[in-house]
C-alpha cells in the first residue's frame, strides 16, 4: 500500500501552492487532481491574463473580502500578498501593478504562472496524478489518514489538504467533492450560495430587451433593503443582459441580493449614473443648457450626457418627447427625468445559478479551523484552504490571494505535523 507523507486533493491555486509549500519541507508529497491538468482555474482569471494578487493595504485588502476577511488577518501575519508577489519573482515571473492594485504577470499570459507552479512542483519531487478522482478521506479517531480513490486503491498518509474548490465554475473542476468528506469529519458546511454573478430580473424593459447589451460607465449600484435604504453601494461599470444585469459593479453587488432576497420576494437595485452630483445640481446644470439652446430638441441638448439608448428610455419613462424644446418641455416632468438619472431601480428576483457564479459563498464553516495553521478543530493532520471555506471576496485578486496565502499555510502545516508524526 502506497504511504505519502502529505497527500493534497486538488490542482486549483490554493492546492498547487500546498503541494509547493509541503514539497519545499523536503516531504513525499502527492498532489492528485480529478481533472486532465492542473491550474485550470488560474489559466482562465482574469480574463485569461491571472490577476494574481493585489497590492493594496491588508485592511483595504480584508475589506475586499466581505466573506469573512477578517478570519485571514493572523494568516497574512504569516504570509501575505507581498509575500506571493516575492514567491512569484523567485519563480522567474514578474508582475506588474494595474489599476485598484491588481497584479498581473507582465507576459499578460496567465500560462506563464500555471507554467512557473508546474515546473516548481517538478523541481521538489512532487508525485502528481491527473484524472484520478479521490473517493473519500480516510479518518481514524483522531486524525487524517488516508484517500481512497475511485478505482478503489487506498493510499496512506501522514496528513490530507483538502483544497477542491466550492462549486462555481463547475468546468474546472470544482463540484463541491469536499463538502461531504469535511462533514465526515465533523465538520459544519455553511449554507452555499452563488457570490460574484450576474442578476436576474423581470422587468417588462428586461424581458423586451429595451437595453439588451447597453453598458453605463462608473455609476453608483445599490442594493436596497425593504425600507429602501441602501445595504451595500458599489460604483464601477455595469451592463444591462437579456435576463437581468451584469458587469462589475453587479457582480460585487450579488452577495448583497442574496441575502436581503431572504427578506423580501423581490429586491430593488438602484441605478445613479451621476454619483458624484447631487440631484439639484443636475437638474440646474441640465436646465442651463437647455436654456442656453431654446429652440434645439431635448434630446440634441442633452445626449451629450449619457448613450442615446438609455437618455430616450429614460425620456420616455418620464413622458419627455424627444424631439420637444425648452419652450415646452414640461417642469415636473422634466424634475421626474432628473430623479431617474439618480435614481432609477430595478426590480431583481435572484441571480444565475451556482455553477455560473465565479465564486461560492459558504463552505466549511472557519469556527472549527485553526486561523494560523489552516488545521481543522476536528481532527488532526487534516486541513483546508482556497474557496471550500466559507471566505468570499470580490474579484479583483482578492479571491485568489485568499486561496494562495491559505494554501501556502496548510501545506506548511501539514508538512510539519507530517514530519513530527512517529516514524513507522
Amino acid at each position: 500500500m502506497k504511504h505519502y507523507d502529505v497527500i493534497v486533493i486538488g490542482g486549483g491555486p490554493s492546492g498547487l501552492m500546498a503541494a509547493i509549500a509541503a514539497g519545499e519541507r523536503g516531504l513525499n508529497v502527492l498532489l492528485i487532481d480529478k481533472g486532465n491538468k492542473l491550474g485550470r482555474k488560474l489559466a482562465i482569471s482574469g480574463g485569461g491574463r491571472c490577476n494574481v494578487t493585489n497590492r493594496l493595504p491588508i485592511d483595504e485588502i480584508i475589506k475586499h473580502i466581505p466573506g469573512n476577511g477578517r478570519f485571514l488577518y493572523s494568516a497574512f501575519s504569516e504570509f501575505n500578498n507581498e509575500d506571493i508577489i516575492a514567491f512569484f519573482e523567485r519563480l522567474g515571473v514578474k508582475l506588474k501593478e494595474e489599476d485598484h492594485g491588481r497584479m498581473f504577470p507582465v507576459s499578460d499570459k496567465a500560462q506563464s504562472v500555471v507554467d512557473a507552479l508546474l515546473k516548481r512542483l517538478e523541481q521538489l519531487h512532487v508525485n502528481i496524478r491527473t484524472n484520478e478522482k479521490v473517493a473519500s478521506v480516510l479518518y481514524d479517531d483522531q486524525k487524517a489518514c488516508g484517500i481512497v480513490t475511485n478505482n478503489g486503491e487506498k493510499i496512506l498518509t501522514g496528513a490530507v489538504v483538502v483544497a477542491v474548490g466550492g462549486k462555481s465554475v463547475p468546468h474546472t473542476g470544482s463540484t463541491g467533492d469536499g463538502y461531504e468528506w469535511a462533514e465526515n469529519a465533523g465538520h459544519t458546511i455553511t449554507e452555499l450560495f452563488p457570490t460574484e454573478v450576474p442578476v436576474t430580473s423581470d422587468e417588462p424593459f428586461i424581458k423586451q430587451k429595451t437595453l439588451q447589451g447597453l453598458s453605463l460607465r462608473n455609476v453608483a449600484l445599490s442594493v436596497l433593503n425593504k425600507k429602501g435604504k441602501p445595504v451595500i453601494t458599489h460604483q464601477m461599470d455595469m451592463i444591462f443582459t437579456h435576463f437581468g444585469l451584469s458587469g462589475p459593479a453587479v457582480l460585487r453587488c450579488s452577495q448583497f441580493v442574496v441575502k436581503e432576497l431572504k427578506k423580501q420576494e423581490h429586491v430593488r437595485m438602484k441605478i445613479d449614473l451621476f454619483p458624484d452630483i447631487h440631484e439639484e445640481q443636475l437638474f440646474q446644470r441640465m436646465q442651463k443648457e437647455l436654456k442656453e439652446s431654446p429652440k434645439k430638441s431635448v434630446k440634441n441638448v442633452l445626449k451629450s450626457w449619457m448613450q442615446e439608448r438609455y437618455l430616450l428610455f429614460l425620456f420616455e419613462r418620464s413622458g419627455i418627447d424627444p424631439s420637444e424644446t425648452f419652450f415646452t418641455l414640461s417642469k415636473d416632468r422634466f424634475r421626474a427625468f432628473v430623479k431617474d438619472c439618480k435614481e432609477f431601480s430595478v426590480k431583481v428576483n435572484g441571480t444565475l445559478s451556482l455553477e455560473k457564479a465565479f465564486v461560492t459563498g459558504g463552505g466549511v464553516s472557519i469556527k472549527e479551523i485553526d486561523p494560523k495553521k489552516m488545521a481543522s478543530k476536528k481532527k488532526d493532520g487534516l486541513y483546508f484552504c482556497g474557496e471550500i471555506l466559507d471566505i468570499h471576496g470580490y474579484t479583483g485578486g482578492y479571491n485568489i490571494t485568499s486561496a494562495l496565502v491559505t494554501g501556502r499555510l496548510a501545506g506548511l502545516n501539514a508538512a510539519e505535523f507530517s514530519a513530527s508524526l512517529p516514524k513507522k
